[in-house]
Order: structure tokens, then C-alpha cells, then sequence
């Protein structure tokens, strides 16, 4: 049978001044909060409080939102769309390459011209079925 196991959460106290540390090195922008979070083992929920609770930019009206380098992101982004582009072109223009290759060996066997001229007349059955 499994004993009754009564699970301890540990309380750890902070310092004023460690909270303060936290705090600045998030407003200096060299941790966010889930870095510092993972770094010191603190729930990041822990560490909001304490931004909210020390930081030099919390007045009133304000809202701390903590961004992503939002230009370094949209960089990365465009270089990968623009990788997945050329691919794209490249892939196209093997298949352009080959089906021209196709088309000039089926009109050596067949002994004629496939590629179609913009002068060539249409074909009768493509006439609208309307018109007679």
C-alpha cells in the first residue's frame, strides 16, 4: 500500500537587496524574466511581484510588457522566408528545365515542332460549345 506522504513545500526567504538585484538586472535589459527565473530557480511569478513591487519604472498608469527583440525576430523571419523563396524559384526552374528538355526530345522523335508559336491558330476543339 502506498503511504500517506504529505508533500513539504520549502519557504525561501529573499533579501530586499537580492529583489532589488533581480529587479535591476531585468531593467537593464540583460535577463528577462523567465531567464532570471530558470538562472536563480525562482517561479516567475515571484519575480513579477518584485518588478512591480521595486521597479524604478512602475509608477502609475504604466504597464510593464516585456518584449522580444522584435527586430532581430523579424530579421530572422524574412532571411528564412526569403531561403524558402529561392527554393521555391529554384525547385521551378528545374522543372522548366526539364519539361523543355522533354518537349525538345518528343519533337525529335516525332519529328516536329511542339513548342507552340503565338501566331499558331487555335485548335477546332476549343471553340466554345455555343458557337457553330
Amino acid at each position: 500500500m502506498k503511504a500517506n506522504l504529505k508533500s513539504i513545500n520549502k519557504t525561501r526567504r529573499f533579501s530586499e537587496e537580492f529583489k532589488k538585484s533581480i529587479v535591476s538586472e531585468f531593467e537593464k535589459g540583460n535577463f528577462s524574466v523567465l531567464q532570471l527565473s530558470r538562472l536563480h530557480s525562482i517561479p516567475f511569478q515571484t519575480i513579477y511581484k518584485w518588478i512591480y513591487k521595486f521597479s524604478t519604472f512602475n509608477e502609475k498608469g504604466y504597464r510593464i510588457v516585456e518584449m522580444e527583440e522584435s527586430t532581430s525576430k523579424k530579421l530572422k523571419d524574412q532571411e528564412a522566408r526569403i531561403r524558402d523563396l529561392e527554393r521555391a524559384v529554384g525547385q521551378k526552374q528545374l522543372k522548366i528545365d526539364y519539361l523543355e528538355k522533354l518537349i525538345e526530345i518528343a519533337g525529335k522523335d516525332l519529328g516536329l515542332d511542339l513548342k507552340k508559336n503565338s501566331d499558331t491558330q487555335l485548335s477546332s476543339g476549343t471553340r466554345k460549345t455555343g458557337e457553330k
